[in-house]
């Protein structure tokens, strides 16, 4: 393994700070008579009792996620989405006005958007020209900069679907002596090995996830984020203390005991993704599908904007990307139910372009 001294990289503010000490950290009891934490103890106004606050580290979830990772609850960090995952990696890394972030684009716009809110600068290395794949070489001239402190990485990527090149990032990992996250928000849908299974062999990954994708549940707004103790540590310190309701945690210990119905699901989107491709190469004005490793498929035409606004028309709504770097003419459709899928079909027959 690559020694990487972690407490080097993390903002000298951060080391000096100590995690916000709630009600429910100084006790860890569940029983006893709740007089702490200013908490209404008649109940809820609403049917659903919700007057006492969550565990702020929600230990009996990460408990279950830890053994289905087959890794320690201590690897592991929760977040309000993984937009909160993001954020926090950046607050506790990165020095506002100082430090940099290197993005490739076109990529989630997730990782510019919170390095511009907190004032850090951004590196962008573009990805390869049509294959999407990183431009290792570039990437590692770039984060050769002191400042650049983070390296984002989808992988599958969005908008552009397709796995990284798994050597690719090893080479960035055994090469960077900041952190390398790996977002695998789409990972479910790439039949891949996660990286979550190699957190052990470098000090400095992080792995991003999240229920929103192949558990259904994007709006109870659950990110996990795995990574070795000590980064796991840090995030903790800075985190606000209830981050994710004790509403969010009960609905993914639901899930996670409901791993057979995640499983169909992306059975499912995995037949209607290549149904997809396959009903897409019999329309002429497509003039090239991207392979999906993911629940959407990217495609390009002559005028994206004028198939956008048709489809607008007809209620199909997808994401027109024809504005991101190096996807011009590209739209991206998401995996629908089979009669979603059908009617972006239809729609497309009978466009006249």
């Amino acid at each position: 393994m690559k020694n990487i001294d972690i407490k080097n990289l993390v903002c000298p503010h951060v080391l000096s700070m100590q995690a916000y000490s709630s009600a429910r950290m100084e006790y860890e009891g569940k029983e006893g008579v709740f007089l702490d934490a200013n908490e209404n103890s008649l109940g809820s106004v609403t049917d659903e009792v919700h007057n006492r606050y969550p565990d702020p580290l929600q230990s009996d979830l990460k408990n279950e996620i830890a053994a289905l990772e087959n890794i320690a609850a201590n690897q592991i960090f929760l977040g309000n989405g993984s937009d909160e995952c993001i954020n926090v990696l950046i607050q506790c890394f990165c020095v506002s006005g100082k430090d940099k972030v290197v993005i490739l684009p076109p990529t989630f716009s997730m990782y510019e958007h919170a390095a511009h809110v907190m004032n850090i600068g951004i590196t962008e290395v573009f990805l390869k020209d049509e294959t999407f794949q990183l431009n290792v070489d570039e990437i590692l001239t770039q984060s050769k900069d002191n400042a650049v402190k983070i390296i984002f990485i989808c992988s599958p990527n969005n908008p552009t679907g397709n796995l990284m090149n798994e050597q690719a990032i090893e080479t960035v990992l055994n090469s960077f002596n900041g952190l390398v996250v790996i977002d695998e928000a789409y990972q479910d849908f790439a039949g891949n090995k996660s990286w979550v299974t190699r957190l052990n062999e470098f000090e400095n990954l992080v792995v991003i996830n999240t229920f929103s994708k192949a558990w259904g549940m994007a709006d109870a707004r659950l990110g996990m984020l795995f990574a070795n103790k000590e980064i796991i540590q840090y995030l903790n310190i800075i985190k606000m203390p209830y981050n994710v309701t004790q509403h969010t945690i009960n609905l993914a210990l639901e899930a996670l005991n409901k791993l057979d119905v995640k499983n169909q699901f992306i059975n499912e989107l995995l037949s209607g993704r290549k149904w997809l491709e396959n009903q897409m190469k019999e329309i002429k004005f497509i003039y090239k599908i991207y392979p999906s490793d993911a629940n959407f498929i990217l495609f390009k035409v002559e005028d994206a904007n004028a198939l956008y606004k048709y489809l607008l028309s007809k209620k199909v709504i997808v994401r027109n990307r024809d504005k991101a770097p190096l996807l011009k003419g590209c739209l991206r459709v998401s995996v629908g139910t089979a009669a979603e899928n059908s009617k972006f079909i239809e729609a497309l027959k009978e466009y006249t372009a």
